[in-house]
């Protein structure tokens, strides 16, 4: 075992951003536990492709211990009030602003995100935060008379321990999706970090003992598949959430729901604009390239494919803005630059799209492979913006989820077509639709097949207490429930409903007859009521 991590320099930098050599173990009762494997894998900067930390990689006995401190840290947590347990979570909230630009530089080295976005990773973690922290005025259960001597109220249960298995694009943000709220509500917590970049929940650990979290109420189990199955398939974990690809989302909510376990398995998504010729174009444009380029394109909610309606001036002159400052765009870490994408593999298959689409004859509006032949911060994986008009919205650009800063661009002649073309995509995370008519919004608002709908929003993420998932019935969203605000109380608790009756009193024997008389109306006779009847 070791209390801490063990740090030393290394040559490595990501343009300015020193980069040190951190052993990320396992986080389990308040300590940094080696694996039981004794094995660790690189962690590689997207900027440099360099080793910037190992992570270990864990067995199933590493994931049995940290659910047994979790299972014995869970009834002396459980029976803390709700507010006691928000006021601890708000001097996480309060850790987690002080230390903000620290977590920003650790989600930039180790994600590729630029300062911007990993300080707005963090911002939008803490938010979630905050919404945890009201919950005491929130979760409260209901009381309801519901016949003349019966009375109906439920309250929230925790759940016990629950499980979170969050991907690379976000570090901090995914997991505040669900860590916050499962706390708050009474359950302990085991956490799986991708192991692409266990860097920042690392130091969360640290900030959430800071914080005064007993030991055991958050963990952190790091590795790859079998630590991830071996949380699944614990008789102790009592629910799991994961986001992630959607084949991997499907086999996550299919597993569970075989043990007869909660689960919400977010997974990718498609995510069509529509832009009406009456749309603001320079709102418009600015919107649009955020979307599809911002984080580099490998988020969930990210723009990928912009659907014109109609041809002329107003259409081409916004097409136009939109390759114009999409091409302004530099390679870099510093705020308004592009980073890298994740790694090697992910690079390969942005490329690989992008060569299908000019096989099969469309055209390369700004074309990101050029950043290949050109000089960049380091020797990672760097791929600049891109816009593709195809002549075919069967394109395979067109249809798939591509991960990355690609723009597909479409012409569509109606309306009609533009909802069929989004309908018929098996995602159904995001839609947006540009326009300065509300009347045109809402025709759109009430087709668009996806749970979170935008107008002039290109990435219509809702903030609490709205929940974040998409659609049932799509490969966005597998299992129950969604993932934040309201849809996560939800989730990590169990409503209990207590149905109550009580004799009643004799009011002569207890005020006297003169007192009792006439004073009590007879209850009306409940029909529906089969207490004490046959």
């Amino acid at each position: 075992m070791s209390t801490e991590a063990e740090e030393k320099k290394d040559d490595a930098s990501t343009s300015g951003i020193a980069a040190n050599i951190i052993t990320v173990d396992n986080y389990i009762n308040g300590t940094f536990v080696t694996p039981t494997t004794g094995s660790y894998m690189p962690i590689l900067s997207p900027f440099t492709s360099g080793t910037v930390g190992s992570v270990a990689v864990s067995a199933k006995a590493d994931v049995d211990a940290a659910v047994s401190a979790a299972s014995a840290a869970f009834p002396a947590w459980s029976s803390l009030t709700m507010k006691s347990r928000a006021a601890m979570m708000l001097k996480f909230h309060a850790l987690i602003r002080e230390h903000a630009q620290e977590l920003a530089e650790l989600i930039v080295l180790e994600n590729g995100k630029n300062l911007t976005e990993a300080l707005a990773d963090v911002a939008k973690g803490n938010e979630t935060v905050e919404y945890a922290c009201s919950l005491p005025q929130l979760a409260q259960g209901k009381t309801l008379r519901v016949s003349g001597a019966v009375s109906c109220c439920d309250r929230r249960d925790p759940l016990g321990v629950v499980a979170s298995i969050v991907p690379f694009n976000f570090p901090l943000m995914v997991p505040m999706w669900t860590v916050p709220i499962a706390l708050v509500t009474g359950n302990c917590v085991v956490v799986k970090p991708s192991e692409k970049v266990p860097l920042t929940m690392r130091r969360v650990a640290e900030l959430f003992k800071e914080a005064g979290f007993p030991d055991g109420v958050f963990n952190m189990v790091q590795g790859t598949r079998e630590a991830v199955e071996s949380l699944i398939d614990h008789k102790d974990v009592k629910a799991v959430t994961f986001v992630g690809s959607s084949p991997v989302a499907n086999i996550v909510a299919d597993r569970c729901r075989n043990l007869n376990k909660r689960v919400t398995a977010l997974g990718g998504a498609k995510n069509h604009l529509v832009a009406l010729p009456d749309c603001e174009v320079d709102g418009a444009s600015s919107d649009i390239v955020v979307s599809y380029a911002g984080c580099a394109g490998q988020r969930c909610m990210a723009a990928s494919v912009l659907l014109l309606a109609g041809e002329g001036p107003k259409q081409e002159e916004l097409l136009k803005k939109v390759a114009e400052k999409a091409a302004k765009i530099e390679p870099g870490c510093e705020p308004g630059k592009m980073g890298p994408v994740i790694d090697a593999a992910s690079h390969k298959k942005i490329l690989g799209y992008i060569e299908a689409a000019v096989n099969g004859g469309a055209e390369i509006l700004l074309d990101g492979r050029k950043w290949l032949d050109m000089p960049m911060p380091g020797d990672g994986c760097w791929i600049g913006p891109t816009i593709i008009k195809h002549n075919s919205p069967d394109d395979a650009t067109m249809k798939e989820e591509v991960f990355g800063p690609v723009l597909s661009v479409y012409t569509v002649s109606s309306w009609t077509e533009a909802i069929e073309i989004e309908n018929a995509n098996p995602f159904g995370n995001a839609a947006c639709v540009y326009t300065t008519n509300g009347g045109y919004a809402d025709w759109f608002i009430g087709r668009f097949r996806a749970a979170m709908l935008g107008i002039n929003i290109g990435i219509p993420v809702p903030r609490e207490p709205f929940s974040f998932g998409g659609l049932y019935g799509t490969a966005s969203k597998f299992g129950d429930l969604d993932i934040t605000g309201d849809g996560a109380l939800e989730f990590f608790t169990s409503r209990i409903k207590i149905t109550s009756k009580w004799p009643v009193p004799d009011l002569k024997e207890l005020v006297g007859s003169a007192g009792a008389s006439g004073s009590v109306a007879s209850a009306p006779v409940d029909q529906a009521n089969f207490a004490g009847r046959m």
